[in-house]
């Protein structure tokens, strides 16, 4: 009897719909995935509702993109919307995209252009002051600089090999004229004068 006693709280809990004893966790998303992609949605929900009701961008993007599309579940482009709103305020590039998509198109919302095209612009306008940030500088001269190291190996790799062919070509050249004047060269040197007085 006492043990079913130890177990009361946990099924109280249960029931009314607390978790038992563990919130699902970040760590719950890879887990999610495989039984997606195995094909049990319900199972990958019951990991996702509740990371993404906590804040988890992944877990909204993926229930966003189940029912956009109707992958497991009845497409619902309303409840899509949702999710998508949920990854989009917390900076999700592809869920401000979208949602900003779907109200252009009135795709489980009514059409409102303005609000879209806030939610395209959204990522754009939040990170610009990125492009002046000192580390951002830094990290693009950096590229630049081993970008044109990248490129000045190519261009020396090019040249060495043409200057091969450039070599090869006259040493073709200079063999060719050496043979060719062999027999000329004796007739020069018989004719021409031996010294001067």
């Amino acid at each position: 009897m006492p043990i079913k006693l130890l177990h009361l709280p946990l099924l109280v809990a249960a029931a009314v719909g607390f978790p038992a004893s563990v919130a699902a966790q970040p760590a719950d998303g890879p887990q999610a995935a495989k039984l997606h992609r195995a094909g049990n949605t319900a199972a990958a929900m019951a990991f996702w509702v509740p990371l993404a009701k906590a804040g988890d961008v992944n877990a909204a993007y993926n229930l966003a993109v189940i029912h956009d599309y109707g992958d497991g579940v009845a497409k619902n482009q309303a409840e899509a919307l949702k999710w998508y709103r949920i990854a989009a305020e917390r900076g999700d590039r592809v869920s401000q995209s979208r949602l900003g998509t779907m109200y252009l198109n009135g795709e489980g919302t009514a059409k409102d252009e303005k609000e879209g095209w806030r939610w395209i612009n959204e990522h754009r306008v939040a990170h610009l002051h990125h492009d002046h940030h000192p580390q951002m500088q830094a990290w693009r001269k950096e590229a630049a600089t081993l970008i044109w190291a990248s490129d000045m190996r190519e261009a020396i790799a090019a040249s060495r090999g043409s200057a091969d062919q450039v070599l090869a070509e006259l040493k073709r050249r200079a063999g060719t004229a050496a043979t060719a004047t062999a027999g000329v060269a004796p007739q020069l040197v018989a004719s021409a004068p031996t010294s001067r007085d």
